[in-house]
């Protein structure tokens, strides 16, 4: 991969992986035991909830054919919304992103500690989840394109064992795991609502190539086809990934899995196979890493160079990197790893609360990028649109998902943002300062007036 003659760095190889990378997570590789007791409803809830996610994609699409703005969801709700809702979403977005980066460095912990039993004490356990997030750090701050590379490597390297399980997989299912529909004791709308975010889960990260749109070959055309391409190949993942857990591993013993893809390989390969997919996971959380250190850094430089964010965001290091933003995002991660690891029950609770909000800030920009187009199709273009079919669906999936959240969440989650009105109202203060001190000295002076 080289750069463009025109200096962008990012091609469609590039922003697929980026999507897929982000998507194809620790969440997936978990997700078949958090599933399970729901049977096979569950499945059909990947599939439904992976129409919704295409929904959303194909807005995103349209969104960034519109305008390819740098700041993916943060861009397109400021200039469809204004610029309060604009700061909001980007606010929610940036805490959404450095909170999930202690879940996915944990996950890589986990498995180092499964491959070498002699790192298994906290305190080894705290230095590798910690080394992997700051050599993530360092990787992005070489620039965009060695993140690109790095995305595309540690994707594609991944999806092999991954797409090994969910495809080869099929040959080897037991028909007698599928035998009840809905084994959890819960109403239908009451299973659906909580396997929502769930899956839900899995999902977040649709929109990551519209974040760097800045650094993206030909936007228009690279962004709308990546953003597809990539949660068509996620989706096809996850349904099929399921359905061969869930067809391999007893439901009672999935259930309690902490590991259920290995176990899967196990059944069909030994240990090999065991071997293979923990190798998939170190490279699929690497991944995920990546891809979110990457839009950690590129979010809050949007809304600075907007005025929204303070002005430290905006600066850019001699490789042309959002350096400052990344630190400083990595540093809140930092702190939230080393409070859970020497915090007491109570820590733990907060933190694992705070991963919990980090799933429902990011519906949030989906829910007002959803309807978004028309809008910003009238200030782009001059002409508003009728919202589509497509966008209704996105915008019921979007509220689908928080409502299935629950209410804690969603309280906390508000709670959250509102915390942020204080920083918008100092940056519109300073900028109005500036803005009246700009004014003044360009002023003519008028002459002294002689009585």
């Amino acid at each position: 991969m080289t750069t463009s003659p025109n200096g962008k760095s990012l091609g469609l190889a590039a922003c697929t992986a980026i999507v897929v990378g982000n998507m194809v997570g620790s969440g997936f590789y978990l997700s078949p035991a958090a599933v399970a007791p729901y049977g096979n409803l569950a499945i059909i809830v990947w599939i439904v909830m992976g129409a919704g996610a295409i929904c959303l994609g194909l807005t995103f699409a349209r969104l960034a054919r519109l305008v390819p703005a740098v700041g993916g969801p943060y861009a397109y709700t400021r200039l469809a919304y204004g610029d309060f809702a604009g700061f909001l979403i980007a606010w929610g977005y940036w805490i959404s992103i450095w909170t999930s980066l202690p879940v996915i460095a944990i996950a890589f912990a986990g498995v180092m500690v499964d491959l070498f039993p002699a790192l298994g004490n906290r305190f080894a356990a705290t230095v590798l989840t910690l080394g992997v997030i700051w050599a993530i750090v360092l990787v992005n701050l070489r620039g965009v394109h060695a993140a690109g590379v790095f995305a595309q490597v540690t994707t594609y390297a991944k999806l092999l064992p991954f797409g090994a399980v969910a495809i080869i997989g099929l040959l080897f299912i037991d028909t007698s795991h599928f035998s009840e529909f809905n084994p959890s004791g819960q109403s239908l709308l009451q299973s659906v609502a909580t396997l929502a975010p769930l899956t839900m889960f899995a999902y977040l990260g649709l929109e990551s190539a519209t974040v760097p749109a800045g650094d993206v070959e030909n936007a228009e055309r690279t962004i709308p086809r990546s953003t597809v391409l990539g949660i068509s190949i996620a989706a096809a993942l996850y349904v099929l990934g399921t359905i061969v857990v869930m067809g391999l591993l007893p439901r009672d013993q999935l259930v309690h899995s902490v590991a259920p893809f290995s176990q899967a390989a196990a059944i069909m390969w030994g240990r090999p196979g065991e071997l293979a997919i923990a190798i998939a996971v170190l490279l699929s959380s690497i991944g995920a890493l990546n891809g979110w250190t990457l839009l950690m850094g590129q979010v809050p430089m949007a809304a600075a160079r907007d005025g929204l964010f303070p002005p430290l965001f905006a600066r850019l290091s001699p490789r042309g990197v959002p350096a400052w933003g990344m630190i400083i995002s990595a540093s809140f991660a930092t702190l939230l790893v080393l409070v859970q690891a020497i915090g007491s029950e109570g820590f733990a609770a907060v933190y694992r609360l705070m991963v919990g909000l980090s799933t429902m800030a990011a519906v949030i920009p989906y829910a007002f990028c959803s309807l978004a187009g028309s809008l910003v199709a009238g200030v782009t273009h001059g002409r508003m649109p009728r919202v589509s079919a497509i966008e209704l669906i996105a915008f019921i999936f979007a509220i689908f998902t928080l409502y299935g959240s629950g209410a804690e969440p969603v309280l906390y989650g508000l709670v959250l943002l509102m915390l942020g009105i204080p920083v918008y109202v100092w940056q519109r203060r300073n900028g109005a300062e500036v803005t009246a001190k700009e004014t003044a000295s360009a002023a003519p002076r008028q002459p002294a007036v002689s009585g």
